[in-house]
């Protein structure tokens, strides 16, 4: 799969770790992200790194892929960028475990293709694996079973016959998954569409044959594509469903499998799994999946809602006339075109952009003329509200309204310019006194500069991209002439990259000492942010711009810096529909990044009366910067929202690309998998060394509802026996009014909880608490909804769409008779997992508390509730710990020699006698591509790390071998490959 059009990608630094779990990598040129930095930190010592979810050692992870069993071993394989934290690079990442807790990474398994001038031609996107016991494809010798991948092949502009497209490509294993290689004939399924992906395969065997079925998306058309092959190789076209329920966003990932309903083989049900981004219930990335019946060839389902129609009541806009009637249009008076909006309303799709769909009538408001570039704003003559609820369709990008923020670009009332950088003709930025370093001195001209970025005021700012001779890679400093701080705030623009370690940011120096930092948000767009610098009245103090990083977002944009007493105001940057009564904004409604106009219903019963405007702000000029609405109606009832109607795998804001296992240790269970991440934040979540954890793995199981079967969740019976009973914390009968301390903590551990609600409106217990936060997992009585809060979870500000309640309903059958709540909770340092209603409701949350938040205690509002009981078991670690070796040195040296392979060639260490190492860690061209656990009881004193697919170049291997009483490095070696 790939992250949402048009998102910026972040980039964070890795650090060399020291843990005895098996990595390799392949070094990948033109690559998209930033590589680690050393640090002697162990994965299993960093913060939020999780000790039960599986992790890859360092660097970016999204989708699970090719998820097998296989001679009794867990394959998980997951899209991976082995040359940094951010998603570029596509290739698969390979790890082992034989309960699904205990995961041993592996070398890199199928990478990125490239062409003999080392260009990158070929993405490796999500698919799947399956043992080919009959050989059908014929890629083993007679008798053997062959692992066979089944992955989309993103080609890359660059490459000669299927550039810019998306095709089914395979590739096989003869070794158990350690090394593939790429099927000659390649691809094996092309539709000639750039958005065919994620092939999820499986053996059919029932009444209409016995063959291979896949199942892929038409992701923007929200369509399964299912196809037929007897040999992997050829496939024919069997049916297509969809589009169904839930269209917000893409489709992605799909799976489809059956299962007993209650476990009776008798009465089996197939379930169509099917991804979305966005569209989530909560918002953001999530998976639905409907209940049928599979015949071989058609899906069939019996859980598709039909789609929500039209509220009765009056409607007040539909835009169907050929004009605005009456409406006040403020065009772009930058566009030629008059864009956003147009002289009249859109008749459907605007060329240029992606089909727009669910719309009603002749006409609509399409803010995509121009493109994204142009902002405005549309607002409807003044009204009466006289009904209970107004409805609308809205679609578009996913931009809200942010309270406090300006449509505007204006500096603070009374503050005064410190630096605009609108210099005079041929003057530069160190000729008006900045010092300017490294590559930004090597031609003082490129400073200030007249390119890049968005919201800048004036002609020039400052951007370290074009102010040195390397891009991405310049590096150096820019540091204003002294200046006195005479207001309680500095406020400035600034924009480019994010990085949190201090490498790229602007500083306010005192003394030569930074005082104050800030970094960029990944973004082409400058805002405003400010220091209160009140404390430093009279203060002698510089700005220095400090760039020391490359790779995607390596660097900064800024400009136009004032002093005053008051802080800036952030411009806002959305694309929304609101409700303005007496100059307030007092309901709003933005788009989910889709052209699919969906209904959303203010309650406004409590403004009757009350004179109003719908107003209509474009104020985003990037990636998805247009708006969509139409059918603006006055009713008395609203329209249901409809995802409330849908069938999730999970409430939760984190858990994407859910596919499930092909096989398992027990055939009767189905085991599903999925990414514990969001794509409306998965660049910027606050890890270091690595970036994105996978859900803990989960039986899958249809349980007969009264709406019919439905799926109900579980984690995995391996996971029973990580519990450590001797630790367990309870407590019972616990009266419950306002905070209340239970004298419990845990970071990793399984906590279940039976909640009476009592009086109170809401109640539940906080995990990761400290003095001042903690995520709160609660129920709220009067709506009969479950709900996680990470609003005051620690670390909530490095993205503003990360801080969040998510809540589900319960089904109303699975409620208790005495109305009590059973919470099943499961927490590792950064997240947690929640399930009720028997399984029949999940929701699972990424949190980044603050160091040290372990406390759990109770809470209520509005009235007095009780913990019937609790208990917290802690789980004991299954990742990333070290054990005593016994050694009484470090360990002796190695030697690296080489040698060439069918595939590539082989790079192996020979350790000397002496002290034995535990771990053998070999680096390409300075980076860590592979960390390999070395038995030293069993006197291993030799590792041989297979290395295929490199561009032409060459590559400078070394290494060093660990034990538990120090490093010790290898010789080196060097290969040239043409």
């Amino acid at each position: 799969m790939i992250p949402p059009l048009n998102r910026p990608r972040g980039n964070r630094p890795r650090a060399r770790t020291t843990v005895a779990v098996a990595l390799g990598a392949v070094l990948m040129i033109g690559c998209v992200g930033l590589p680690a930095v050393a640090a002697d930190v162990a994965p299993g010592d960093e913060q939020y790194r999780p000790l039960v979810h599986f992790t890859p050692e360092q660097n970016w992870m999204n989708d699970p892929n090719g998820l097998v069993y296989a001679d009794s071993v867990y394959h998980l394989f997951f899209q991976h960028n082995p040359q940094g934290t951010t998603w570029g690079n596509m290739s698969w990442g390979h790890a082992t475990s034989t309960d699904l807790l205990h995961w041993t990474q592996q070398p890199l398994a199928i990478p990125q293709t490239f062409d003999e001038a080392g260009r990158p031609i070929e993405d490796i996107f999500s698919g799947s694996i399956v043992v080919d016991h009959d050989n059908s494809a014929g890629f083993g010798p007679a008798g053997s079973s062959p692992m066979v991948a089944i992955y989309t092949s993103a080609y890359t502009a660059q490459h000669p016959q299927h550039a810019g497209l998306q095709a089914q490509s395979l590739a096989y294993s003869l070794d158990d998954g350690q090394t593939w290689t790429k099927y000659e004939g390649n691809p094996v399924l092309d539709h000639g569409s750039a958005n065919f992906r994620d092939p999820k395969v499986f053996k059919y065997d029932g009444p209409a044959g016995r063959y291979w079925v896949m199942v892929a998306v038409e992701a923007l058309e929200h369509k399964v594509v299912i196809s037929k092959s007897t040999d992997l190789k050829n496939w024919e076209h069997l049916s297509d469903f969809g589009p169904a329920n839930a269209t917000g966003g893409i489709w992605e990932c799909p799976d489809l499998f059956p299962l007993p309903v209650d476990g009776d083989p008798g009465n089996t049900k197939w379930v169509m799994v099917v991804n979305l981004n966005p569209g989530g219930p909560n918002g953001g990335s999530t998976g639905q999946y409907f209940v049928g019946d599979f015949d071989g060839t058609t899906f069939t389902s019996e859980t598709t809602d039909s789609a929500p129609t039209a509220p009765e009541g009056r409607v007040f806009a539909g835009f169907d006339g050929g004009d605005y009637d009456g409406w006040t249009v403020r065009n772009d008076p930058s566009s030629e075109i008059a864009g956003p909006w147009g002289a009249a309303p859109a008749a459907g799709t605007i060329p240029g952009q992606q089909a727009v769909s669910g719309w009603i009538g002749d006409g609509l408001v399409n803010g995509f003329l121009g493109g994204d570039a142009p902002t405005g704003t549309l607002e409807s003559p003044a009204f009466t509200i006289e009904d209970d609820y107004i409805d609308l369709l809205v679609g578009g990008g996913d931009h809200p309204h942010v309270e406090g923020s300006q449509l505007s670009n204006l500096p603070p009332a009374g503050s005064t310019a410190l630096y605009d950088f609108e210099l005079p003709d041929g003057q530069n930025l160190a000729e008006s006194g900045w010092e300017l370093t490294n590559d930004f001195a090597t031609d003082p001209d490129r400073s200030p500069s007249t390119q890049g970025g968005e919201g800048y005021l004036g002609t020039r700012r400052i951007n370290t991209f074009e102010a040195g001779p390397n891009g991405d890679a310049n590096r150096g400093d820019l540091t204003s002439p002294a200046f006195t701080i005479d207001g309680d705030h500095v406020s400035f623009l600034i924009g480019g990259g994010r990085r949190t370690d201090g490498s790229l940011q602007a500083e306010l120096l005192v003394d030569g000492e930074v005082v104050r930092t800030q970094t960029g948000a990944n973004s082409g767009s400058l805002n405003w942010a400010s220091w209160n610098v009140a404390d430093l009245r009279g203060e002698q103090a510089e700005i220095r711009i400090h760039d020391d990083t490359d790779g995607g977002w390596g660097h900064l944009t800024f400009d136009n810096v004032v002093i005053g007493d008051e802080p800036a105001q952030v411009r806002s940057d959305e694309t929304s529909v609101n409700l303005v009564v007496d100059g307030r904004i007092v309901r709003t409604a933005t788009g989910s990044n889709s052209e699919a106009l969906t209904w959303r219903s203010w309650n406004v019963a409590e403004l009757r009366g009350e004179q109003a405007r719908i107003v209509a702000i474009d104020n985003n000029s990037s990636g998805w910067g247009h708006l969509l609405f139409d059918q603006v109606t006055f009713s008395s009832a609203g329209v249901p929202v409809p995802a409330e109607g849908y069938d999730w795998l999970d409430w939760g804001r984190d858990y994407y690309a859910g596919v499930s296992y092909s096989g398992t240790a027990d055939p009767g269970t189905r085991v599903m998998q999925a990414w514990m991440n969001d794509w409306d934040y998965a660049g910027d979540i606050p890890t270091s060394t690595w970036r994105s954890s996978m859900a803990l793995p989960r039986e899958v199981r249809l349980v007969s509802t009264p709406e019919g079967p439905r799926l109900a969740q579980r984690v995995v019976s391996q996971l029973d026996g990580q519990l450590d009973l001797s630790r367990v914390q309870t407590r019972t009968g616990v009266d419950v009014e306002g905070p209340t301390p239970l004298g419990f903590s845990a970071e990793v551990a399984k906590i279940e909880v039976v909640l009476e609600p009592g009086s109170a409106q809401k109640a539940g217990i906080t995990v990761f608490g400290d003095e001042t936060s903690g995520t709160r997992i609660g129920y709220d009585a009067e709506e009969q909804r479950v709900f996680i809060d990470r609003t005051d979870s620690g670390a909530v500000g490095f993205n503003p769409s990360f801080a969040s309640v998510d809540d589900a309903p319960l089904p109303g059958a699975t409620l208790a008779a005495d109305d009590s709540v059973t919470l099943e909770l499961y927490i590792d340092r950064a997240s947690v997992e929640l399930f009720t209603a028997d399984g029949r409701v999940s929701l699972t949350d990424q949190v980044f508390p603050n160091a040290g938040a372990d406390a759990i205690s109770a809470w209520s509002e509005g009235g007095a509730a009780r913990i019937r009981s609790i208990s917290v078991t802690p789980i004991t670690a299954t990742m990333w710990q070290s054990t005593d070796d016994g050694a009484t040195a470090p360990p002796a040296k190695g030697k690296l020699s080489d040698s060439k392979t069918s595939q590539g060639f082989t790079v192996s260490m020979t350790q000397k006698k002496g002290e034995e190492a535990t771990v053998f860690r070999l680096y390409e061209n300075g980076t860590l591509i592979s960390t390999t656990p070395v038995d030293a009881d069993a006197g291993q004193r030799s590792v041989e790390v297979p290395l295929t697919g490199r561009a032409p170049g060459t590559y400078v291997y070394t290494g060093e071998l660990e034990n538990s009483h120090g490093i010790t490095a290898t010789s080196s070696t060097k290969i040239k490959v043409k």
